[in-house]
């Protein structure tokens, strides 16, 4: 089960900017908001959460594809989403049309 999040994660964020944008945002929601929080400082605890999740959001804008938040919220409500970027399709559309190919060789 751990192998399939990690893969997943790895097919939604291939993009070198999503990456970056992702390994600042991600210590910056999480640890903005413990840190500047035990330190009772809730205003900048509140604008670091809401930074890291901008440019995380941000990263996916570029790669093209939801972030995993918006997919729960638009799976439940029966809305479209997009799980991977056109450059994962591509890749994954290739992977399948050469495991075909290879099968009847």
């Amino acid at each position: 089960m751990i192998q399939r999040i990690f893969r997943n994660y790895l097919l939604r964020h291939q993009n070198r900017a999503n990456q970056i944008l992702h390994l600042i945002g991600v210590p910056l929601t999480f640890g903005g908001l413990i840190g500047f929080g035990i330190a009772g400082n809730w205003i900048y605890a509140g604008m670091a959460f809401f930074a890291g999740y901008a440019l995380q959001f941000l990263g996916h804008a570029i790669e093209q594809n939801d972030a995993g938040e918006l997919i729960l919220i638009k799976k439940l409500l029966g809305k479209p989403y997009t799980e991977f970027g056109p450059e994962t399709q591509i890749q994954q559309n290739f992977d399948h049309s050469s495991k075909k190919s290879s099968c009847n060789d």
